[in-house]
């Protein structure tokens, strides 16, 4: 289970603390086992801090806890703070993050169960799409992408299968496994019945509940050959 430690503190000197922060992250390198870590400024009171430490579990906190420069960097974090800090413990209980959820729709719910609907929901009226793949890589609008999924759909019987799923502010980026059986023409193979493979990672960037870009690397062409077609580019 998920462990978060937060630190309330107040300081007059907290580019001396971010100093301080800087120097454990060096000095426990290769020993630390925090995940995570942020601090927020109160915005009412300029001088206070919550600094939100995370890691995979309790006793890695433990762990952590115990190291020479932890030990040390708390004792240099007091000298700095207006008052001894405050410390809470927290088992992360629900974890949710809402932009994942948003983009695993389009995965799941759209290209491999085939409901078109879902892009209407998901993705913004003027989104962005870029596919070095294509002869046009960029394309704005949501109709691009229906057209794509649909053609693909059409193809193969598929499946995504999301391996790894990162996200940093408002960009989710899931690195992927697609397996296919051919049974419609793609790029002008005629179907093969035969079942391929490949890889690939897509980025999406978020906005207010949307979808209003993304980046999509893979390689069709190779995907071509195998089918033995000639490797032209997709959406020639």
């Amino acid at each position: 289970m998920t462990f978060v430690q937060m630190i309330d503190y107040e300081t007059t000197r907290f580019d001396e603390m971010n100093a301080l922060i800087d120097r454990w992250a060096e000095q426990s390198s290769g020993r630390r086992t925090a995940t995570h870590t942020m601090i927020g400024q109160d915005r009412e009171a300029r001088n206070h801090y919550v600094d939100m430490v995370e890691f995979a579990s309790y006793e890695a906190a433990m762990k952590n806890s115990r190291l020479p420069e932890t030990d040390r960097m708390f004792q240099e974090m007091v000298a700095l703070c207006e008052g001894m800090p405050t410390f809470m413990n927290l088992d992360v209980v629900r974890d949710q993050h809402l932009n994942k959820q948003l983009c695993e729709r389009v995965f799941k719910e759209a290209a491999m169960a085939g409901d078109m609907d879902v892009l209407d929901e998901c993705f913004a009226a003027n989104y962005i799409d870029h596919d070095v793949s294509k002869e046009e890589s960029t394309v704005i609008g949501r109709e691009g992408m229906r057209s794509d999924m649909e053609i693909w759909r059409a193809a193969f019987d598929m499946t995504f299968e999301p391996v790894a799923q990162v996200a940093e502010g408002d960009m989710v980026t899931t690195v992927w496994n697609w397996r296919g059986t051919h049974k419609g023409e793609f790029m002008g193979v005629a179907p093969t019945g035969k079942t391929y493979e490949m890889s690939g990672t897509t980025t999406f960037r978020c906005l207010d509940g949307e979808i209003v870009e993304g980046w999509w690397h893979y390689n069709p062409g190779a995907l071509q050959r195998q089918m033995g077609g000639s490797g032209m580019p997709y959406g020639t």
